[in-house]
């Protein structure tokens, strides 16, 4: 069972619309491709959502008022890489994404406010994330969020492609944690 199926929130942009942030469900899976430009990972995503029924993954989407998802965030509780996260303590936040028409009004900090909110309610103390390099501006709003910096990732790792093809991702990244 998914883990975060009560959780429904709504932000309202500063432009009045209401956005509603709320679980992935199955028939979600074609929007996280953002119209084609995240095709590559429609595998990963499905695997996710798998996950997230098996209760080791969280996936919420922010979807605005005509149903269209605008934005996502992963977080994996359980993680064979127990530095990532141990299941009891420490999670991952990944695949976390804003549409660009909906970026600098409030909504990914709602969104990571939101989810570092409910893993503390659950007894987390930590949540771990990695932040591209090349994305100066999403490190500053962590910074503003309270994250810190561990160092230097080195971000290569691999995926299974939508023709089933594996791929190797080289996105050098900051690991960064923040105490819950």
């Amino acid at each position: 069972m998914n883990h975060c199926t009560t959780l429904v929130a709504d932000y309202i942009m500063p432009s009045g619309e209401r956005i509603r942030i709320r679980p992935l469900e199955k028939a979600d899976l074609p929007a996280l491709e953002w119209d084609g430009e995240y095709a590559h990972f429609r595998r990963l995503y499905q695997q996710h959502y798998e996950n997230s029924l098996g209760g080791n993954t969280l996936i919420w989407v922010a979807e605005n008022a005509n149903a269209e998802v605008i934005g996502q965030v992963f977080i994996l509780l359980l993680s064979r890489q127990r530095e990532l996260a141990d299941g009891v303590l420490q999670a991952y936040l990944f695949s976390f994404r804003i549409k660009p028409l909906f970026r600098n009004q409030g909504l990914g900090g709602f969104m990571l406010e939101m989810a570092e909110g409910f893993l503390r309610d659950r007894g987390f103390r930590f949540l771990r994330l990695n932040v591209a390099r090349a994305n100066p501006l999403a490190r500053r709003m962590y910074e503003k969020h309270g994250y810190c910096m561990m160092g230097p990732d080195p971000g290569i790792w691999r995926y299974q492609d939508q023709f089933g093809e594996w791929q190797t991702c080289h996105e050098p990244a900051w690991k960064m944690i923040k105490k819950l």
